[in-house]
Protein backbone atom coordinates (compact mmCIF):
# COMPACT_ATOMS: atom_id res chain seq x y z
CA UNK A 1 0.00 0.00 0.00
CA UNK A 2 2.92 2.58 -0.95
CA UNK A 3 1.66 6.17 -1.20
CA UNK A 4 -2.20 5.37 -0.53
CA UNK A 5 -5.27 7.78 -1.34
CA UNK A 6 -6.03 9.70 1.52
CA UNK A 7 -10.05 10.20 2.35
CA UNK A 8 -11.08 12.57 5.03
CA UNK A 9 -14.79 13.78 5.98
CA UNK A 10 -17.10 13.25 8.85
CA UNK A 11 -14.45 12.93 11.75
CA UNK A 12 -13.04 9.90 9.27
CA UNK A 13 -9.58 9.17 7.91
CA UNK A 14 -9.21 6.26 5.15
CA UNK A 15 -6.03 5.64 3.61
CA UNK A 16 -6.84 3.17 1.03
CA UNK A 17 -4.26 0.85 -1.29
CA UNK A 18 -5.20 -0.69 -4.84
CA UNK A 19 -3.24 -2.78 -7.38
CA UNK A 20 -5.44 -0.81 -10.49
CA UNK A 21 -5.71 2.40 -10.06
CA UNK A 22 -7.89 2.68 -13.15
CA UNK A 23 -10.15 0.07 -12.27
CA UNK A 24 -11.11 1.56 -8.87
CA UNK A 25 -11.76 4.92 -10.42
CA UNK A 26 -14.14 2.83 -12.84
CA UNK A 27 -16.04 1.40 -9.77
CA UNK A 28 -15.98 4.33 -7.94
CA UNK A 29 -17.81 6.19 -10.63
CA UNK A 30 -20.22 3.85 -11.75
CA UNK A 31 -21.02 3.66 -7.95
CA UNK A 32 -21.70 7.50 -8.32
CA UNK A 33 -23.74 7.42 -11.50
CA UNK A 34 -25.77 5.27 -9.57
CA UNK A 35 -26.58 7.05 -6.78
CA UNK A 36 -25.73 4.04 -3.93
CA UNK A 37 -24.87 5.90 -1.29
CA UNK A 38 -28.22 8.32 -1.61
CA UNK A 39 -30.28 5.08 -2.51
CA UNK A 40 -28.89 3.42 0.62
CA UNK A 41 -29.77 6.41 2.88
CA UNK A 42 -33.14 6.64 1.19
CA UNK A 43 -34.10 2.96 2.03
CA UNK A 44 -33.90 2.30 -1.26
CA UNK A 45 -34.46 -1.90 -1.22
CA UNK A 46 -33.90 -2.37 -5.15
CA UNK A 47 -29.95 -2.15 -4.58
CA UNK A 48 -29.43 -5.54 -4.37
CA UNK A 49 -31.76 -6.98 -6.81
CA UNK A 50 -35.15 -8.37 -7.20
CA UNK A 51 -34.25 -11.71 -4.67
CA UNK A 52 -33.19 -9.38 -2.03
CA UNK A 53 -35.91 -6.71 -2.26
CA UNK A 54 -38.41 -8.12 0.32
CA UNK A 55 -35.88 -8.36 2.78
CA UNK A 56 -34.02 -5.13 2.48
CA UNK A 57 -37.21 -3.57 2.12
CA UNK A 58 -37.55 -4.32 6.38
CA UNK A 59 -33.81 -4.23 7.22
CA UNK A 60 -32.47 -0.55 6.22
CA UNK A 61 -33.41 2.38 8.82
CA UNK A 62 -30.12 1.59 10.70
CA UNK A 63 -29.16 5.16 8.14
CA UNK A 64 -31.18 6.97 10.58
CA UNK A 65 -30.15 6.07 13.91
CA UNK A 66 -28.20 9.09 14.57
CA UNK A 67 -30.93 10.38 15.34
CA UNK A 68 -34.13 8.36 15.91
CA UNK A 69 -32.23 6.78 18.83
CA UNK A 70 -31.61 9.64 20.73
CA UNK A 71 -35.09 9.69 22.51
CA UNK A 72 -33.85 6.47 23.79
CA UNK A 73 -30.52 8.72 25.80
CA UNK A 74 -33.08 10.23 28.12
CA UNK A 75 -34.54 7.15 29.15
CA UNK A 76 -31.54 5.13 29.47
CA UNK A 77 -30.34 7.58 31.80
CA UNK A 78 -32.93 7.70 33.57
CA UNK A 79 -33.31 4.65 34.72
CA UNK A 80 -29.47 3.89 35.57
CA UNK A 81 -29.75 7.09 38.22
CA UNK A 82 -32.37 4.86 39.57
CA UNK A 83 -30.82 1.75 39.80
CA UNK A 84 -27.71 3.83 41.17
CA UNK A 85 -30.02 5.25 43.77
CA UNK A 86 -30.59 1.57 44.95
CA UNK A 87 -27.18 0.96 45.15
CA UNK A 88 -27.18 -1.29 41.80
CA UNK A 89 -24.36 -0.13 39.20
CA UNK A 90 -22.91 -3.65 37.49
CA UNK A 91 -24.66 -4.02 34.51
CA UNK A 92 -24.79 -8.01 33.34
CA UNK A 93 -25.44 -8.52 29.35
CA UNK A 94 -27.36 -11.39 28.25
CA UNK A 95 -27.09 -11.47 24.50
CA UNK A 96 -25.56 -13.58 21.75
CA UNK A 97 -24.05 -11.29 18.09
CA UNK A 98 -25.49 -8.61 17.85
CA UNK A 99 -26.83 -8.17 20.92
CA UNK A 100 -23.14 -8.33 22.58
CA UNK A 101 -20.83 -7.52 20.21
CA UNK A 102 -21.63 -3.78 19.96
CA UNK A 103 -21.82 -3.36 23.30
CA UNK A 104 -18.50 -4.94 24.32
CA UNK A 105 -17.09 -2.37 22.12
CA UNK A 106 -18.72 0.60 23.32
CA UNK A 107 -17.83 -0.38 26.99
CA UNK A 108 -14.43 -1.10 26.10
CA UNK A 109 -13.92 2.13 24.17
CA UNK A 110 -15.35 3.99 27.18
CA UNK A 111 -13.76 3.02 29.68
CA UNK A 112 -16.51 1.35 31.33
CA UNK A 113 -17.23 -2.36 33.24
CA UNK A 114 -19.94 -4.59 31.64
CA UNK A 115 -20.07 -8.65 32.08
CA UNK A 116 -21.10 -10.16 28.96
CA UNK A 117 -22.73 -13.36 29.25
CA UNK A 118 -23.14 -14.95 25.84
CA UNK A 119 -21.95 -18.26 26.66
CA UNK A 120 -23.57 -21.83 27.22
CA UNK A 121 -20.12 -22.72 29.54
CA UNK A 122 -21.20 -23.81 32.93
CA UNK A 123 -17.93 -22.45 34.59
CA UNK A 124 -18.45 -18.94 32.68
CA UNK A 125 -21.97 -18.59 33.75
CA UNK A 126 -21.65 -19.85 37.12
CA UNK A 127 -18.56 -17.24 37.56
CA UNK A 128 -20.84 -14.61 36.20
CA UNK A 129 -23.67 -15.61 39.00
CA UNK A 130 -21.53 -15.26 41.51
CA UNK A 131 -20.27 -11.67 40.87
CA UNK A 132 -22.10 -9.19 43.34
CA UNK A 133 -25.14 -9.88 42.73
CA UNK A 134 -26.87 -7.53 44.99
CA UNK A 135 -25.68 -4.78 42.55
CA UNK A 136 -26.26 -6.39 39.92
CA UNK A 137 -28.82 -5.53 36.96
CA UNK A 138 -29.03 -7.79 34.18
CA UNK A 139 -30.48 -6.89 30.54
CA UNK A 140 -31.70 -9.54 28.47
CA UNK A 141 -31.31 -8.76 25.00
CA UNK A 142 -32.74 -10.89 21.99
CA UNK A 143 -34.14 -9.58 18.60
CA UNK A 144 -36.03 -12.28 17.69
CA UNK A 145 -36.95 -12.89 21.62
CA UNK A 146 -36.42 -16.66 21.16
CA UNK A 147 -32.41 -17.19 21.19
CA UNK A 148 -31.99 -19.95 23.60
CA UNK A 149 -28.64 -18.85 24.97
CA UNK A 150 -30.33 -15.72 26.29
CA UNK A 151 -33.29 -17.46 27.61
CA UNK A 152 -31.19 -19.78 29.54
CA UNK A 153 -29.50 -16.71 31.13
CA UNK A 154 -32.45 -15.00 32.04
CA UNK A 155 -33.79 -18.40 33.55
CA UNK A 156 -30.48 -18.71 35.80
CA UNK A 157 -30.59 -15.40 36.72
CA UNK A 158 -34.02 -15.20 37.82
CA UNK A 159 -33.48 -17.98 39.90
CA UNK A 160 -30.31 -16.96 41.24
CA UNK A 161 -32.32 -13.82 42.42
CA UNK A 162 -34.88 -15.47 43.64
CA UNK A 163 -32.99 -17.29 45.97
CA UNK A 164 -30.61 -14.67 47.17
CA UNK A 165 -33.72 -12.92 48.68
CA UNK A 166 -33.97 -10.00 45.25
CA UNK A 167 -36.66 -9.75 43.40
CA UNK A 168 -35.55 -10.55 39.74
CA UNK A 169 -38.49 -7.61 38.82
CA UNK A 170 -36.95 -5.22 39.95
CA UNK A 171 -33.43 -6.38 38.50
CA UNK A 172 -34.13 -7.50 34.82
CA UNK A 173 -34.40 -5.44 32.11
CA UNK A 174 -35.81 -6.00 28.36
CA UNK A 175 -34.36 -4.95 25.25
CA UNK A 176 -36.03 -6.93 22.26
CA UNK A 177 -38.26 -6.16 19.03
CA UNK A 178 -42.12 -5.42 18.96
CA UNK A 179 -44.40 -8.50 18.99
CA UNK A 180 -41.80 -11.01 19.88
CA UNK A 181 -42.12 -13.88 22.38
CA UNK A 182 -40.16 -12.47 25.21
CA UNK A 183 -41.59 -8.97 25.13
CA UNK A 184 -44.94 -10.85 26.62
CA UNK A 185 -42.80 -13.07 28.90
CA UNK A 186 -41.50 -9.74 30.28
CA UNK A 187 -44.62 -7.76 30.68
CA UNK A 188 -45.95 -10.95 32.18
CA UNK A 189 -43.19 -11.30 34.68
CA UNK A 190 -43.39 -8.05 35.32
CA UNK A 191 -39.79 -7.03 34.55
CA UNK A 192 -38.68 -3.55 35.53
CA UNK A 193 -38.25 -2.31 32.13
CA UNK A 194 -38.69 -3.49 28.05
CA UNK A 195 -37.06 -1.06 25.55
CA UNK A 196 -38.29 -1.86 22.22
CA UNK A 197 -35.54 -1.94 19.15
CA UNK A 198 -36.47 -0.93 15.88
CA UNK A 199 -37.35 -3.99 13.94
CA UNK A 200 -36.57 -2.51 10.78
CA UNK A 201 -32.89 -3.07 11.31
CA UNK A 202 -31.46 -6.74 11.59
CA UNK A 203 -29.18 -7.81 14.46
CA UNK A 204 -25.66 -7.22 12.81
CA UNK A 205 -26.60 -3.01 11.60
CA UNK A 206 -28.05 -2.93 15.51
CA UNK A 207 -25.04 -1.40 17.07
CA UNK A 208 -27.01 2.06 17.40
CA UNK A 209 -30.39 0.74 18.08
CA UNK A 210 -31.18 -0.01 21.86
CA UNK A 211 -29.78 -3.41 21.24
CA UNK A 212 -26.27 -1.52 21.63
CA UNK A 213 -27.02 1.69 23.24
CA UNK A 214 -29.29 0.29 26.17
CA UNK A 215 -26.39 -2.21 28.14
CA UNK A 216 -23.93 0.67 27.17
CA UNK A 217 -25.80 3.26 28.94
CA UNK A 218 -26.71 1.75 31.91
CA UNK A 219 -22.85 0.27 32.03
CA UNK A 220 -21.95 4.32 32.15
CA UNK A 221 -21.17 5.06 28.69
CA UNK A 222 -21.81 8.25 26.91
CA UNK A 223 -24.33 7.89 24.32
CA UNK A 224 -24.76 11.44 23.34
CA UNK A 225 -21.25 11.76 22.12
CA UNK A 226 -21.63 8.31 20.42
CA UNK A 227 -24.58 9.24 18.34
CA UNK A 228 -23.15 13.10 17.79
CA UNK A 229 -19.63 11.02 15.82
CA UNK A 230 -22.13 9.08 14.05
CA UNK A 231 -24.33 11.82 13.15
CA UNK A 232 -21.21 13.63 12.10
CA UNK A 233 -19.94 10.38 9.49
CA UNK A 234 -23.75 10.23 8.37
CA UNK A 235 -23.27 13.44 6.58
CA UNK A 236 -20.37 12.45 4.51
CA UNK A 237 -21.97 8.83 4.52
CA UNK A 238 -24.89 9.32 2.71
CA UNK A 239 -23.73 11.57 -0.34
CA UNK A 240 -22.81 10.84 -3.79
CA UNK A 241 -19.41 12.22 -3.89
CA UNK A 242 -16.23 10.71 -4.81
CA UNK A 243 -15.05 11.75 -1.18
CA UNK A 244 -17.50 9.29 0.53
CA UNK A 245 -15.42 7.04 2.55
CA UNK A 246 -17.76 4.39 2.30
CA UNK A 247 -18.42 4.42 -1.08
CA UNK A 248 -14.88 4.23 -1.13
CA UNK A 249 -14.57 1.09 0.90
CA UNK A 250 -16.97 -0.61 -0.14
CA UNK A 251 -16.06 -0.36 -3.42
CA UNK A 252 -12.21 -1.75 -2.30
CA UNK A 253 -13.77 -4.26 -0.15
CA UNK A 254 -16.42 -5.35 -2.98
CA UNK A 255 -13.21 -5.42 -5.94
CA UNK A 256 -11.04 -7.05 -3.83
CA UNK A 257 -13.27 -9.77 -3.35
CA UNK A 258 -14.17 -9.60 -7.77
CA UNK A 259 -10.51 -9.57 -8.53
CA UNK A 260 -8.56 -11.87 -10.90
CA UNK A 261 -5.46 -12.19 -8.17
CA UNK A 262 -5.10 -15.08 -6.02
CA UNK A 263 -5.05 -17.75 -8.95
CA UNK A 264 -8.77 -15.98 -9.98
CA UNK A 265 -10.36 -16.26 -6.77
CA UNK A 266 -9.67 -12.97 -5.73
CA UNK A 267 -9.37 -11.59 -1.97
CA UNK A 268 -11.50 -13.56 -0.27
CA UNK A 269 -10.32 -12.41 3.38
CA UNK A 270 -10.03 -9.25 5.20
CA UNK A 271 -7.13 -9.28 7.80
CA UNK A 272 -8.16 -6.73 10.91
CA UNK A 273 -5.39 -5.82 13.29
CA UNK A 274 -5.26 -2.92 15.28
CA UNK A 275 -2.31 0.06 15.32
CA UNK A 276 -3.25 2.17 18.34
CA UNK A 277 -6.73 2.70 16.82
CA UNK A 278 -8.27 3.43 20.63
CA UNK A 279 -11.68 1.10 19.90
CA UNK A 280 -10.84 -2.39 21.66
CA UNK A 281 -12.15 -4.61 20.27
CA UNK A 282 -13.71 -3.40 17.24
CA UNK A 283 -12.42 -6.29 14.86
CA UNK A 284 -14.81 -8.46 16.81
CA UNK A 285 -17.86 -6.77 16.07
CA UNK A 286 -16.94 -6.01 12.39
CA UNK A 287 -16.32 -9.72 11.81
CA UNK A 288 -19.75 -10.86 12.57
CA UNK A 289 -20.86 -7.79 10.08
CA UNK A 290 -18.83 -8.54 7.11
CA UNK A 291 -19.11 -12.28 7.46
CA UNK A 292 -22.74 -12.89 7.77
CA UNK A 293 -23.57 -10.03 5.57
CA UNK A 294 -21.66 -11.38 2.62
CA UNK A 295 -20.50 -15.10 3.35
CA UNK A 296 -23.51 -16.73 1.03
CA UNK A 297 -23.94 -18.01 -2.28
CA UNK A 298 -20.48 -19.37 -2.05
CA UNK A 299 -19.07 -15.88 -1.81
CA UNK A 300 -17.91 -13.58 0.52
CA UNK A 301 -15.35 -11.85 2.49
CA UNK A 302 -13.89 -13.79 5.63
CA UNK A 303 -12.72 -11.44 8.36
CA UNK A 304 -9.07 -12.83 10.15
CA UNK A 305 -8.70 -10.99 13.41
CA UNK A 306 -5.53 -10.67 14.54
CA UNK A 307 -3.87 -9.81 18.06
CA UNK A 308 -1.07 -7.48 16.87
CA UNK A 309 0.47 -6.59 13.63
CA UNK A 310 3.45 -8.75 14.51
CA UNK A 311 0.75 -11.53 15.02
CA UNK A 312 1.53 -14.91 13.33
CA UNK A 313 -0.56 -14.62 9.82
CA UNK A 314 -0.55 -10.98 9.32
CA UNK A 315 2.36 -9.81 7.83
CA UNK A 316 2.33 -13.05 5.10
CA UNK A 317 -1.60 -12.71 4.58
CA UNK A 318 -0.74 -13.15 0.97
CA UNK A 319 -2.62 -12.21 -2.14
CA UNK A 320 -5.78 -13.51 -0.75
CA UNK A 321 -6.86 -11.01 1.60
CA UNK A 322 -7.30 -7.28 2.20
CA UNK A 323 -5.41 -5.88 5.12
CA UNK A 324 -7.39 -3.40 7.61
CA UNK A 325 -5.14 -1.46 9.50
CA UNK A 326 -7.52 0.04 12.31
CA UNK A 327 -5.85 3.30 13.94
CA UNK A 328 -3.67 4.69 11.18
CA UNK A 329 -1.53 3.57 8.45
CA UNK A 330 2.11 1.61 9.33
CA UNK A 331 4.31 1.79 6.15
CA UNK A 332 5.78 -1.20 7.45
CA UNK A 333 2.86 -3.82 6.83
CA UNK A 334 2.20 -3.50 3.07
CA UNK A 335 -0.69 -5.52 1.80
CA UNK A 336 0.74 -8.80 -0.52
CA UNK A 337 -2.47 -8.14 -2.49
CA UNK A 338 -2.42 -4.54 -3.12
CA UNK A 339 -5.21 -4.06 -1.76
CA UNK A 340 -5.51 -2.00 1.67
CA UNK A 341 -7.20 0.50 4.06
CA UNK A 342 -6.11 2.37 7.40
CA UNK A 343 -9.33 3.40 8.81
CA UNK A 344 -9.54 5.90 11.83
CA UNK A 345 -11.95 8.06 13.39
CA UNK A 346 -14.39 7.83 16.82
CA UNK A 347 -16.47 4.50 16.99
CA UNK A 348 -20.09 6.03 16.33
CA UNK A 349 -18.58 7.27 12.96
CA UNK A 350 -16.84 4.34 12.52
CA UNK A 351 -19.69 1.58 13.19
CA UNK A 352 -21.98 3.89 10.70
CA UNK A 353 -18.69 3.48 8.13
CA UNK A 354 -18.01 -0.59 8.10
CA UNK A 355 -22.25 -0.55 7.75
CA UNK A 356 -22.18 1.75 4.53
CA UNK A 357 -19.25 -0.23 3.22
CA UNK A 358 -20.84 -3.45 4.33
CA UNK A 359 -23.86 -2.97 1.94
CA UNK A 360 -22.40 -1.39 -0.95
CA UNK A 361 -19.76 -4.27 -1.12
CA UNK A 362 -22.74 -7.00 -1.13
CA UNK A 363 -23.75 -5.19 -4.09
CA UNK A 364 -20.75 -5.43 -6.31
CA UNK A 365 -20.48 -9.34 -5.08
CA UNK A 366 -23.75 -10.16 -5.85
CA UNK A 367 -25.25 -10.91 -2.67
CA UNK A 368 -27.98 -10.05 -0.12
CA UNK A 369 -26.18 -8.21 2.93
CA UNK A 370 -29.47 -8.30 4.96
CA UNK A 371 -30.32 -12.16 5.26
CA UNK A 372 -28.38 -14.96 7.11
CA UNK A 373 -29.72 -18.28 5.25
CA UNK A 374 -27.48 -20.64 7.01
CA UNK A 375 -27.76 -19.58 10.25
CA UNK A 376 -30.65 -21.98 11.05
CA UNK A 377 -29.16 -25.06 10.56
CA UNK A 378 -27.24 -25.21 12.97
CA UNK A 379 -29.63 -24.39 15.57
CA UNK A 380 -32.27 -26.71 13.93
CA UNK A 381 -29.54 -29.79 14.46
CA UNK A 382 -29.02 -28.20 18.16
CA UNK A 383 -32.43 -28.53 18.70
CA UNK A 384 -33.08 -32.19 17.86
CA UNK A 385 -29.75 -33.00 20.18
CA UNK A 386 -31.11 -31.60 22.85
CA UNK A 387 -34.20 -33.80 22.50
CA UNK A 388 -32.18 -36.94 22.28
CA UNK A 389 -28.41 -35.88 23.99
CA UNK A 390 -27.51 -39.78 23.88
CA UNK A 391 -27.25 -38.78 19.97
CA UNK A 392 -24.04 -36.62 20.52
CA UNK A 393 -22.31 -39.46 22.38
CA UNK A 394 -19.42 -41.36 20.35
CA UNK A 395 -16.53 -43.02 20.79
CA UNK A 396 -13.29 -41.07 19.78
CA UNK A 397 -11.34 -42.39 17.08
CA UNK A 398 -7.95 -42.06 19.03
CA UNK A 399 -7.09 -40.93 22.56
CA UNK A 400 -3.69 -39.38 23.58
CA UNK A 401 -3.48 -38.05 27.07
CA UNK A 402 -5.91 -35.14 27.88
CA UNK A 403 -7.30 -35.19 24.12
CA UNK A 404 -10.14 -37.50 22.73
CA UNK A 405 -10.11 -37.05 19.15
CA UNK A 406 -12.66 -37.59 16.15
CA UNK A 407 -12.70 -36.68 12.42
CA UNK A 408 -14.75 -36.39 9.78
CA UNK A 409 -13.90 -35.49 5.92
CA UNK A 410 -10.65 -35.94 5.83
CA UNK A 411 -8.58 -39.22 6.12
CA UNK A 412 -7.58 -39.57 9.84
CA UNK A 413 -7.41 -43.74 10.22
CA UNK A 414 -3.96 -43.65 9.88
CA UNK A 415 -3.18 -41.39 13.26
CA UNK A 416 -1.73 -42.99 16.46
CA UNK A 417 -1.14 -39.48 17.87
CA UNK A 418 -2.54 -35.84 18.46
CA UNK A 419 0.20 -34.66 16.51
CA UNK A 420 -0.67 -36.78 13.50
CA UNK A 421 -4.61 -36.33 13.95
CA UNK A 422 -3.86 -32.60 13.49
CA UNK A 423 -1.06 -33.24 10.47
CA UNK A 424 -3.76 -34.93 8.86
CA UNK A 425 -6.28 -32.29 9.57
CA UNK A 426 -4.32 -29.24 7.92
CA UNK A 427 -2.76 -31.26 4.94
CA UNK A 428 -6.92 -31.37 4.17
CA UNK A 429 -6.79 -27.83 3.87
CA UNK A 430 -7.06 -25.79 0.31
CA UNK A 431 -4.24 -24.07 -0.55
CA UNK A 432 -5.33 -20.58 0.30
CA UNK A 433 -8.31 -21.78 2.66
CA UNK A 434 -8.83 -21.00 6.03
CA UNK A 435 -8.56 -22.64 9.37
CA UNK A 436 -11.63 -21.90 11.88
CA UNK A 437 -10.71 -22.69 15.41
CA UNK A 438 -13.84 -23.46 17.76
CA UNK A 439 -13.91 -23.07 21.04
CA UNK A 440 -16.76 -24.28 23.27
CA UNK A 441 -14.95 -23.80 26.55
CA UNK A 442 -14.69 -20.85 28.97
CA UNK A 443 -13.17 -17.51 27.81
CA UNK A 444 -11.77 -16.23 30.96
CA UNK A 445 -11.03 -19.31 32.54
CA UNK A 446 -9.71 -21.38 29.72
CA UNK A 447 -8.31 -17.91 27.99
CA UNK A 448 -4.80 -19.59 27.06
CA UNK A 449 -6.45 -21.34 23.95
CA UNK A 450 -7.00 -17.98 22.47
CA UNK A 451 -3.15 -18.98 22.05
CA UNK A 452 -4.10 -21.57 19.28
CA UNK A 453 -4.80 -18.98 17.11
CA UNK A 454 -0.97 -17.67 16.14
CA UNK A 455 -0.01 -21.27 16.81
CA UNK A 456 -2.17 -22.53 13.94
CA UNK A 457 -1.41 -19.76 11.20
CA UNK A 458 2.41 -19.90 12.14
CA UNK A 459 2.52 -24.07 11.77
CA UNK A 460 0.30 -23.99 8.47
CA UNK A 461 0.73 -20.59 6.76
CA UNK A 462 -3.16 -20.62 6.32
CA UNK A 463 -4.88 -17.46 7.64
CA UNK A 464 -7.06 -18.81 9.99
CA UNK A 465 -9.61 -17.39 12.74
CA UNK A 466 -10.65 -17.76 16.58
CA UNK A 467 -13.95 -18.27 17.54
CA UNK A 468 -15.35 -18.77 21.67
CA UNK A 469 -18.44 -20.92 21.24
CA UNK A 470 -21.40 -20.84 20.97
CA UNK A 471 -20.60 -16.45 20.41
CA UNK A 472 -18.79 -17.29 16.91
CA UNK A 473 -22.05 -18.99 15.37
CA UNK A 474 -23.73 -15.91 16.13
CA UNK A 475 -21.17 -14.31 13.71
CA UNK A 476 -18.82 -16.09 11.58
CA UNK A 477 -21.18 -19.11 11.79
CA UNK A 478 -23.15 -18.43 8.32
CA UNK A 479 -19.80 -17.77 6.65
CA UNK A 480 -18.73 -21.56 7.64
CA UNK A 481 -21.62 -22.78 5.69
CA UNK A 482 -22.62 -19.92 3.47
CA UNK A 483 -19.09 -18.45 2.07
CA UNK A 484 -16.49 -20.04 0.01
CA UNK A 485 -16.18 -23.27 0.98
CA UNK A 486 -12.26 -23.54 1.08
CA UNK A 487 -11.89 -23.77 5.21
CA UNK A 488 -11.53 -26.42 7.79
CA UNK A 489 -12.63 -26.81 11.10
CA UNK A 490 -10.49 -27.60 14.45
CA UNK A 491 -13.54 -27.29 17.08
CA UNK A 492 -12.23 -28.21 20.75
CA UNK A 493 -14.55 -29.01 23.49
CA UNK A 494 -14.00 -30.01 27.10
CA UNK A 495 -15.49 -31.77 30.42
CA UNK A 496 -16.70 -29.47 32.82
CA UNK A 497 -16.32 -29.69 36.89
CA UNK A 498 -19.47 -28.86 37.60
CA UNK A 499 -22.76 -28.31 35.41
CA UNK A 500 -25.20 -26.22 35.94
CA UNK A 501 -29.49 -26.49 35.15
CA UNK A 502 -31.10 -24.68 33.51
CA UNK A 503 -34.10 -23.82 35.20
CA UNK A 504 -37.40 -25.07 34.26
CA UNK A 505 -35.56 -26.91 31.26
CA UNK A 506 -35.31 -30.41 30.50
CA UNK A 507 -31.42 -29.77 30.09
CA UNK A 508 -27.94 -28.37 31.84
CA UNK A 509 -25.75 -25.90 30.31
CA UNK A 510 -23.46 -28.32 29.73
CA UNK A 511 -26.11 -30.39 27.18
CA UNK A 512 -26.61 -27.12 25.56
CA UNK A 513 -23.28 -26.50 25.12
CA UNK A 514 -22.65 -30.47 23.87
CA UNK A 515 -25.76 -30.07 21.66
CA UNK A 516 -24.87 -26.44 19.83
CA UNK A 517 -21.16 -27.71 19.15
CA UNK A 518 -22.40 -31.49 18.05
CA UNK A 519 -25.12 -29.70 15.84
CA UNK A 520 -22.72 -27.07 13.94
CA UNK A 521 -19.90 -30.32 13.37
CA UNK A 522 -23.02 -32.19 11.76
CA UNK A 523 -23.82 -29.06 9.34
CA UNK A 524 -20.39 -28.35 8.28
CA UNK A 525 -19.91 -32.35 7.72
CA UNK A 526 -22.83 -32.37 5.74
CA UNK A 527 -21.05 -29.93 3.30
CA UNK A 528 -18.28 -32.20 3.07
CA UNK A 529 -16.08 -29.37 5.44
CA UNK A 530 -13.54 -31.24 7.48
CA UNK A 531 -13.97 -30.85 10.81
CA UNK A 532 -11.50 -31.93 14.15
CA UNK A 533 -13.01 -32.18 16.65
CA UNK A 534 -10.93 -32.68 20.24
CA UNK A 535 -12.32 -33.18 23.63
CA UNK A 536 -10.24 -32.26 26.22
CA UNK A 537 -10.65 -34.78 29.57
CA UNK A 538 -8.72 -31.71 31.47
CA UNK A 539 -9.02 -28.65 30.24
CA UNK A 540 -5.66 -26.95 31.29
CA UNK A 541 -3.24 -30.28 30.15
CA UNK A 542 -5.81 -30.37 26.87
CA UNK A 543 -4.85 -26.92 26.11
CA UNK A 544 -1.34 -27.04 26.98
CA UNK A 545 -1.02 -30.95 25.04
CA UNK A 546 -2.17 -29.06 21.96
CA UNK A 547 0.13 -25.98 21.95
CA UNK A 548 2.88 -28.48 22.30
CA UNK A 549 1.62 -30.34 19.42
CA UNK A 550 1.21 -27.76 17.06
Amino acid sequence: MSDPASITGGGLRLELGYPDERQFAEAVGQLLTDRVASRITAQDPTLWGADAEAEAAKRLSWVTLAETSRPLVAEIDALRAELAAEGVDQVVLAGMGGSSLAPEVICATAGVPLVTLDTTDPGQVRAALAQDLERTVLAVSSKSGGTVETDSHRRAYEKAFTDAGIDPKRRIVVVTDPGSPLRQTAEDAGYRKVFLADPNVGGRYSALTAFGLVPSGLAGADLTALLDAAAEASTVLSTDAETNPGLRLGALLGLAHNSTSNDGAGCDKVVFADFGSGIPGFGDWAEQLIAESTGKDGRGLLPVVVESPQAAGFADAGPDAVLAQLGGYDESYPPASGWGVAVSGPLGGQLLLWEYATAIAGRLIGINPFDQPNVEEAKKQARALLDAPEATAEDPQLTDGAVQVFGTGFELSGAETLADALHAFFAAAPERGYVSIQAYLDRHADAAAANLRPAVASRTGLQTTFGWGPRFLHSTGQYHKGGHPNGVFLQITADSAEDLAVPDRPYSFATLQRAQAAGDAAVLADKGRPVLHLHLTDRAAGIGQLMQAL
